[in-house]
C-alpha cells in the first residue's frame, strides 16, 4: 500500500505516526513546504527566545528514520488527480498513491483594507519565517500593531512582552479571545495586559493603512476614525485554508475548506482530510485526533471523531490559567447558566435540557476533572440535587450491582 500525506504539522505528522503503527510494511511519503517539524502553538516561545527551533520539534530529531518516511521537504503540492491517484508537485513531479491524507493547514489572510495590500512592513504569525522576521522587528520597531486578539494574536503579544516589547492590540470583536471566553473572563486578561503596558482597542476594525513613499505602513486608521502609530503590522485576525491546489480536483470544498466526515473521508473514498484544511477546527488537539482517525481509516481500522467539544481550549497567559469548552455565551434564554466567583477564580457552566453545552474555568482549574466526568458520563445536570460546583469525586464512587462506579443524581 502506498500512502501519501501532504502537510507536516499536527494532523499530518500524527497521521504518519498512526499509519506506520498500523501499516508497518507500507510505503509512506510525506510532502511539505516546511523543511522541519515544529509546533505552531508555541511559536511565541521561539519569538521570545525561550525555545530554539530544535525545541519546537514535537516529533523528535529522528522522525524520518524512526517512521521510515520518504519526506519531500520544501515542496509545494500544485494539484491532486483522484481519478489517476496522483499528487502533482512543483516542477511537475507526480507522486502516485493508493490512499492520500490532505493536512495542508491554513495561511494568513490579509483583509481588503485600503492601502494594505503590498505593504512592506507586515507579516503573519503562522510559520518559522514569520517569526524570524519578527525577531528582527522587535529590535528596531517601537510601534508594533497586532491585528486580532484570538489565540494566535495573544500568543504573539505575549512573545513580544517576553522580549520587553509593548504592542498595540486591535480587534473588531468586543473583547479579547471572544471565541473562547465570555466578557467577564476576557476582562481578567485585558486588565493583566493593560498593567503590562499593552494598549488595547476592541469593537473597532482597521479601515485604512497610511503608508509612506516606500510602501511602509506608518499608521493604522481605525473604523471609528482614530489613528494608531504603526511601524510594523502583525496580522493574526484571520486565516484561510490551504485548498487552492484542490480547485480542479473534483473533491468537495465548502466556503471554509476541504469537506470530510467524522472518519476523515472526503468525497473521494481514497482521499482523506484532517486539521485546519477544513477551516472548521483550528486548534491543535482536534487536528492531532483528526490526523490519527483519518490514518486509522486509511489503514482499514474504522474509527470516528466522537469528541463532545471540538472547541476546547486550555491557556495560561501572564500566569492566569483558563479552560473553555463549547459555546461560552448562551444563544438564547432557553439555556441555563451556573456561575461561581471568588477573589481568585471564575467558573461558569452553560446547559440546556440537562446537557452541558459550554463552560469556562479561570484561575482554578481543579474542577476540570469533575467537569469532564459530568460530560463523559452523560450526567443530566438538571437532575443534580446539589450545586454543580460542590460536586467532588466521591460523588462518582457509588458501586452498582455490576461492580461499576456511577454518579447518583439524587445526591
Amino acid at each position: 500500500m502506498r500512502y501519501v500525506v501532504i502537510g507536516s504539522s499536527a494532523a499530518g505528522i500524527n497521521g504518519v505516526r498512526e499509519l506506520r503503527r498500523l501499516a508497518p510494511d507500507s510505503g509512506i511519503t510525506l510532502v511539505s513546504r516546511d523543511h522541519s517539524i515544529y509546533s505552531r502553538c508555541i511559536l511565541h516561545q521561539y519569538l521570545s527566545g525561550e525555545r530554539t527551533i530544535e525545541r519546537l520539534n514535537f516529533a523528535g530529531p529522528d522522525f524520518e528514520d524512526r517512521y521510515r518516511v520518504n519526506w519531500k521537504k520544501g515542496r509545494d503540492c500544485t494539484a491532486v488527480k483522484p481519478e489517476e491517484h496522483v499528487v502533482v508537485l512543483d516542477g511537475g513531479e507526480e507522486v502516485p498513491y493508493d490512499k492520500l491524507l490532505i493536512a495542508t493547514g491554513s495561511h494568513t489572510f490579509y483583509p481588503p483594507i485600503r492601502n494594505l495590500a503590498g505593504s512592506k512592513n507586515m507579516t503573519g504569525f503562522r510559520n518559522l519565517e514569520d517569526i524570524d522576521v519578527l525577531k528582527e522587528v522587535a529590535r528596531t520597531c517601537h510601534n508594533i500593531v497586532v491585528m486580532g486578539s484570538g489565540l494566535v494574536g495573544i500568543d504573539c503579544t505575549v512573545g513580544f512582552l517576553e522580549l520587553g516589547v509593548k504592542v498595540t492590540l486591535i480587534d473588531f470583536a468586543g473583547w479579547l479571545l471572544n471565541r473562547q471566553l465570555d466578557q467577564r473572563a476576557a476582562r481578567t486578561y485585558q486588565n493583566l495586559f493593560a498593567a503590562r503596558g499593552i494598549k488595547q482597542y476592541y469593537g473597532v476594525g482597521m479601515s485604512e493603512a497610511i503608508r509612506d513613499e516606500e510602501g511602509n505602513i506608518t499608521a493604522c486608521v481605525l473604523s471609528d476614525g482614530r489613528s494608531i502609530p504603526c511601524d510594523y503590522l502583525v496580522m493574526t485576525a484571520g486565516v484561510r485554508s490551504n485548498v487552492e491546489f484542490l480547485q480542479d480536483s473534483g473533491l468537495e470544498l465548502s466556503r471554509f475548506g476541504l469537506v470530510f466526515d467524522e472518519t476523515g473521508r472526503t468525497s473521494d473514498p481514497d482521499v482523506y482530510g484532517a486539521g485546519d484544511v477544513s477551516g472548521l477546527s483550528p486548534i491543535w488537539p482536534v487536528a492531532v485526533k483528526e490526523g490519527m482517525i483519518a490514518a486509522s481509516n486509511m489503514a482499514g481500522v474504522h474509527r470516528k471523531m466522537t469528541d463532545f467539544f471540538a472547541s476546547k481550549s486550555t491557556m495560561n497567559f501572564l500566569g492566569m490559567p483558563s479552560l473553555s469548552l463549547g459555546t461560552v455565551v448562551p444563544e438564547d434564554e432557553t439555556y441555563q447558566v451556573e456561575i461561581r466567583e471568588t477573589a481568585d477564580s471564575y467558573k461558569k457552566i452553560i446547559h440546556r435540557n440537562g446537557k452541558i453545552t459550554g463552560a469556562i474555568l479561570q484561575g482554578d482549574l481543579a474542577y476540570s476533572g469533575i467537569l469532564q466526568q459530568l460530560i463523559a458520563r452523560h450526567i443530566d445536570v438538571s437532575r443534580v440535587k446539589k450545586p454543580l460546583f460542590d460536586i467532588d469525586y466521591s460523588d462518582f464512587f457509588r458501586m452498582g450491582e455490576n461492580f461499576e462506579f456511577y454518579y447518583d443524581t439524587e445526591v
